[in-house]
Formats: structure tokens, sequence, C-alpha cells
């Protein structure tokens, strides 16, 4: 730990022996950031400037997620890459800004987080906490709200996010809302998801027609920027070129967005490599087409889980047991 990290309060310590760590520093931008590592070596950074994930390493220092070389870390700019989290809404199909306000507000450490299972794992987390905090979010959205998020490291490298939204209004309120997933991938046309297949779609390149995917498997060949509805709590997304298979688990997000920009729109953002989208599928765990309706006092709860499994086989070559035991806790 650094001298400067050492003057830092460590949050969320585990139990004395276990090697994994919490620890609040800031990161090369001055911005305040938690950094878990679990006992296999696993890592993840947590800025609190929009309460999202911007790191996950393996134990060979290998990145599993995508942030852009260009992305901005300069307050109020939403971070381009990571886990960005869309609420309270999705899109620009809402009231307030493109995929809402909490990717661009500073969260802050939950005092009074819920406990922790007591399963006695390695198990590194942290709980963050955001609410209405100005006159200016009123104007944006005018509801109170408390919106809590657990990010958790666990004993074999998994990355789970658990999401908590309650009312704290007097009348009722609906909101979107998404894991903006970035993963990182060898080379996009290398790579396949698969759990798709079959299920109606919203084609946002298309004025949100609806659409059913054909295919066995979802493949890459030019822009794709799509909402999948009702689909199944797990999902993989195979790179073939890197040998290894990401399985998400996710519970309360009914749907699935897929996103790549391909070349012609990565030229256009700002804030994202020319060439980045060959490097990146965006997956993102989401409740969409039917918003959440929370009466006062209500609270809605929404979980993502991800785990990273390498073989040199993949479509149909999964340990079921290992994948399904990784998935009993988040």
């Amino acid at each position: 730990m650094s001298a400067s990290a050492a003057e830092k309060p460590v949050v969320g310590k585990p139990a004395e022996g276990h090697k994994a760590s919490v620890e609040l520093t800031k990161d090369a931008h001055g911005l305040d950031v938690v950094i878990l590592r679990d006992p296999r070596g696993f890592f993840a950074q947590v800025h609190l400037h929009g309460g999202q994930v911007t790191a996950w390493k393996n134990e060979r220092g290998e990145d599993l997620l995508f942030t852009s070389s260009k992305a901005i870390f300069k307050p109020p700019k939403a971070i381009r890459g990571g886990i960005p989290i869309s609420f309270p809404q999705f899109s620009n199909f809402g009231v307030t800004e493109q995929h809402g306000f909490a990717r661009n507000r500073l969260w802050a450490i939950d005092p009074d987080p819920a406990p922790l299972p007591p399963t006695g794992d390695n198990k590194a987390s942290i709980d963050l906490i955001l609410k209405q905090s100005s006159n200016e979010d009123q104007k944006i959205w005018n509801h109170s709200f408390e919106f809590r998020l657990r990010v958790m490291l666990g004993p074999e490298g998994e990355l789970g996010l658990t999401a908590r939204v309650r009312n704290m209004d007097s009348k009722p309120f609906s909101f979107t809302v998404a894991f903006q997933t970035y993963f990182a991938v060898t080379d996009i046309s290398e790579v396949r998801i698969e759990g798709l297949e079959t299920l109606d779609y919203l084609d946002n390149l298309q004025n949100r027609e609806r659409f059913t995917e054909q295919g066995d498997a979802l493949t890459f060949e030019g822009e794709v920027d799509r909402v999948y509805l009702n689909t199944p709590t797990k999902i993989a997304i195979i790179d073939h070129e890197k040998k290894t298979t990401f399985v998400i688990k996710k519970d309360g997000l009914p749907d699935a967005v897929v996103w790549n920009p391909w070349e012609r729109k990565a030229k256009a953002l700002t804030d994202f490599g020319d060439d980045e989208y060959k490097h990146t599928i965006c997956l993102q765990p989401a409740a969409i087409e039917k918003p959440i309706i929370l009466k006062p006092g209500e609270e809605w709860k929404g979980r993502q889980k991800i785990i990273t499994v390498y073989s040199s086989y993949h479509s149909g070559r999964l340990d079921p047991m290992r994948v399904l035991a990784s998935f009993d806790s988040i």
C-alpha cells in the first residue's frame, strides 16, 4: 500500500487473516476510487464518480472489462467503459439526460449497508449509495429515492453487483435501469453471444422496430444496438481467440442490451478510440421494456454476477457444476 493510500481509511475490511482487501484511495486523475482484491489476485476498481466499476482484472493482470483509452475522467462527464449505471432512464427515451444521471453523480460510501451473507468466503465488497442531492436533481427528476449498490469480488474472482432502489417519496414513481457492462474481447469478429437465440428484440437502429433473433448465436459484422426482451437468467459471451467465456447471471433485470458502435460511429465518439470497437462488446442486463413502478416505501432489487471460464472449447463445453456453484450467492 502506498504512503498516500495508507493515510486513507480502509472500508469494509474483510475478517482477520483473509487476503481479500478493500482500499479507498485516489486514481491518477485525483478521483476517489475503491480497490477490491481477492485471494487469487483478481482486482476491481470502483469510482465513486458514477458509482462505476472501471476495472476488473484477473490474476494475470489481464483486463476483463474495457475502458477506452480516450475516456474522460473529469466530472460530470460519464466515464466511457467499465460498468456505468443507467438510472432512472435508459437511452434518451424519458425525461432526463441520456442514460439518466446516476453515472454522472458522485456516490457516497453507504454508512448503513445491509449485512453480508455469513458464508465465510474470501470476499471483498463495497457498498455505495446515491440520493437526490440538489435542487438541480429535483428539476431533472422530482422524486425522492435511495439507490444502494454493492460491488463484490468473490473468492473465484467473480464480479457481482447488487442494486436496490427504494422509493422515499410520498407518491409512486417509475424508472428504467441498466448495468452498461463493457466486456474486453480480443476481436469482435471472433465473438459470439449465446442465450439470446429465438428471442424478440427492439432494434434501435431501425426506430425500435421489433424483430425475432433467427441465428443460433449472435455474431458481429457491423453496428449493433438492440434490446433483447424476456431474456434468460444466464447469458454467455464467447471470445474464441482469447479462449475465454464470460458467463453473466442476472436477476430482476429481464432485458439485455447488446451494443457495438462499429467503425463509423466509433470515429464520431470523442471519448472512444477509432479502432476500439474491435475490442469490446457491451452486454447490459436491464429493465427497459416494462418500467419498474415503486409505490412509496417499496424497494426494487436487481443483480448481475460475472464469472470467467477458460478453455480451448467453449460452446456446449462449459462445466455446468462449476458455473452454477459459483452463482450460489451474490
